[in-house]
């Protein structure tokens, strides 16, 4: 065996260097060392329907806005550490104060600071699969025992599978899951939880119910709704999807003051940037652009489901800006690189819970939803 001082006889890494004499090999944690990262494809493509993005750019006002505020930004100083002004615009939106609004870089790091408060060792989080990969994949990260439920043919929470989770739970030991996720619409499935659904996991959870509603301006209803009477309840938004600023990763919760308290202690600090925050607050000022654009992507939506209604696949039911099918006598991964062969990208679910065959598309615009029609027509002819 080599000693510390001489090591030049070590095999090469996983990149095939030789370590130079004396270097010290370092390795991860071995739970991480075995983790796969979340990534969606980045393809050169002239169709991009992978990753539920708004397909039209925000409003040229928007853009005006921002730049004349960006020259009243004194770059040389730290931002507001607590983004105060942003986190009062958002709370005016929900009729909260700014005490109950958190906000961070985009949803996820929303969801990665409700697990470093509530999560870690020896606590649980609750997912029901089919659901977003990050809520697992974030938990195990910050070392939180993931307890999967599963869905049932309707893609929504079974009352008997939320028992068995809960059960589960209890059986590792304190208010447990300290976490429970629920995706409303559920991505990639598409579907809304019905409100007593939500209203039921909210009375049984020992601790936090966190509703992902990345997509929820699409739904018909929303737990926001439920904040005043639900002091466990945590409701998580973005700007990447309906406000059309993707680019901009911001993300906000909207919860009791106390939880909010907790996530801005694991935050660090001055982490919003200015910029960040002032075209946050300028957004909110483009609702009813907002609203008009969910407007058309949801009749896009009813659009491209009744043409995939034609095709021999089963398309499943969506609140959301994008659409779940199954193919039905094709090889659906086949399908995907037939697809991008065709310079047209969705995204590949096959790997996932219960979603073996399955792919998912995005709502684009109009003649990108004519591209994608007219290329899968021809695939699966």
């Amino acid at each position: 065996m080599s000693s510390f001082a001489d090591r030049s006889t070590d095999p090469p890494d996983e990149h095939g260097r030789s370590l130079a004499p004396g270097a010290r090999r370092l390795t991860p944690r071995a739970d991480v060392a075995l983790m796969a990262g979340y990534h969606s494809p980045q393809i050169d493509v002239d169709v991009r329907l992978n990753t539920n993005e708004a397909p039209e750019p925000p409003p040229a006002g928007f853009v005006a806005e921002l730049q004349a505020e960006l020259e009243r930004i004194p770059f040389n100083r730290y931002p507001d550490r607590q983004a105060l002004a942003l986190r009062s615009a958002i709370g005016a939106q929900h009729n909260v104060g700014a005490e109950q609004v958190y906000c961070a870089n985009g949803s996820n790091e929303v969801l990665q600071s409700i697990l470093l408060a509530y999560g870690g060792p020896g606590r649980a989080a609750a997912v029901f699969e089919p659901t977003y990969a990050l809520h697992s994949h974030i938990a195990r990260i910050t070392g939180t025992e993931v307890i999967a439920g599963e869905r049932d043919d309707d893609m929504l929470v079974d009352e008997l599978e939320l028992a068995r989770v809960l059960t589960v739970g209890g059986r590792i030991g304190g208010a447990n899951p300290a976490v429970m996720f629920l995706c409303s619409p559920n991505n990639p499935t598409g579907r809304a939880e019905p409100r007593d659904t939500v209203e039921r996991v909210i009375a049984s959870a020992p601790g936090l119910v966190v509703v992902d509603e990345a997509y929820g301006q699409f739904a018909r209803w929303s737990a926001c709704e439920l904040l005043h009477d639900s002091p466990n309840l945590v409701v998580v938004r973005t700007f990447s999807k309906t406000w059309s600023l993707a680019g901009l990763r911001l993300g906000y919760a909207i919860a009791e003051a106390e939880v909010v308290d907790a996530l801005l202690r694991v935050t660090l600090p001055y982490h919003l940037d200015a910029v960040k925050q002032a075209a946050g607050r300028i957004a909110l000022g483009y609702g009813d652009e907002m609203r008009e654009r969910v407007a058309r992507l949801a009749e896009e939506r009813g659009r491209v489901a009744a043409a995939l209604a034609e095709l021999p696949v089963d398309v499943y039911p969506s609140d959301a800006n994008f659409i779940l099918f199954r193919v039905r006598a094709h090889d659906a991964q086949e399908v995907w690189r037939s697809l991008v062969q065709r310079s047209i990208l969705v995204r590949d679910v096959t790997g996932w819970p219960s979603l073996a065959g399955c792919l998912r598309v995005t709502i684009g615009t109009q003649a990108e939803n004519d591209a994608f029609l007219a290329g899968l027509t021809a695939v699966l002819a």
